[in-house]
């Protein structure tokens, strides 16, 4: 039989800093927030957030045996700060070295081998924000922490510098308390934001987001945005580094796949516009940044500099 301290203890023996324990139950209020956002079109371009709505909203469509899902926190702070060089496009800390889909996913493949030489009966599948799953919904049911007005979950003990991890399975456990809300009235992160993407306290408008811009959209970026991206080439981290939450508690990440180890974390518009294919694969064959592609790097880096 395998309990909540077989789990804890193969989980953080991985190396993964936070666990949690939620009941498979239907997401019904979160699903319908979902929906709300959707109808705004806050997902911008993103029509997959459209799909798979009966899969968000209850996992036994992707596991029909389901009770539980294990919600897993992974650090990624590391301590590396910027320059203030404007002629350097700034690269989210996420992304400063080895791509987390990678270190995650073996360490979920691990984890279930693990708990099934625990038991044979157990049967599970992962995500990594990768498939429809509402992996934030669970990490909040799973007690891994609460809904900041960024909508990133924050934890105590790490802030909200921490990668979601959900594992779905056929095992009953102790389930989780929520953690109560701790952002009261502040509203750093909305006020930070130089866009104004966080139109409410935990609402983002994607087609304002920085992240969203520099990333998953394909397209031209809209004019009246220029001059508001604080030099960041690929994703953002503002409304994270001014959470009080992350400022005061902070710790630094057991992951070493996540250090900048080539400096990375700043590039040169010049040398980003100049960059061949082949420099590109080089620089980038275990990163996130692989996501926007050498044309969309290149976007971002003349956008950056028309705003100069």
């Amino acid at each position: 039989m395998i309990t909540n301290s077989n789990v804890v203890l193969a989980a953080k023996g991985l190396g993964f800093d936070i666990v949690g324990f939620a009941e498979a139950k239907p997401l019904e209020i979160e699903s319908l927030h979902l929906s709300a956002w959707l109808e705004k079109k806050y997902h911008a371009d993103m029509h997959y957030m459209e799909k798979n709505q009966d899969k968000r909203k209850n996992i036994k469509e992707l596991l029909p045996e389901a009770k539980s899902v294990i919600s897993l926190g992974l650090n990624y702070f590391t301590p590396y700060k910027f320059s203030e060089d404007e002629s350097a496009g700034k690269i989210s800390r996420y992304a400063w070295e080895t791509d987390y889909h990678i270190i995650i996913w073996e360490k979920l493949f691990i984890l279930i081998q693990q708990l099934k030489e625990i038991d044979p009966a157990f049967e599970a599948i992962s995500y990594v924000d990768t498939g429809p799953v509402m992996d934030k919904a669970w990490g909040v049911k799973s007690g891994l922490g609460w809904q900041g007005k960024n909508s990133n979950i924050i934890n105590k003990d790490f802030g909200s510098w921490f990668f979601i991890a959900n594992i779905i399975s056929n095992c009953e456990f102790e389930y989780s308390p929520p953690i109560k809300n701790f952002c009261g009235t502040c509203t750093a992160c909305l006020d930070a934001c130089p866009t104004k993407a966080i139109v409410a306290p935990y609402i983002v408008d994607s087609n304002k987001c920085i992240s969203y811009q520099t990333i998953e959209n394909k397209s031209d970026i809209p004019y009246e945005l220029k001059g508001k991206f604080n030099n960041w080439i690929f994703g953002c981290d503002i409304c994270q580094d001014v959470c009080p939450w992350n400022i005061k508690f902070s710790q630094l990440s057991a992951e070493t796949g996540f250090y900048d180890k080539e400096n990375k974390r700043e590039l040169p518009l010049s040398k980003v516009i100049e960059m061949t294919q082949e420099e590109f694969n080089e620089l980038f064959s275990t990163s996130p940044v692989k996501r926007t592609k050498l044309k969309g790097l290149k976007r971002n880096a003349a956008f950056l500099k028309e705003s100069i």
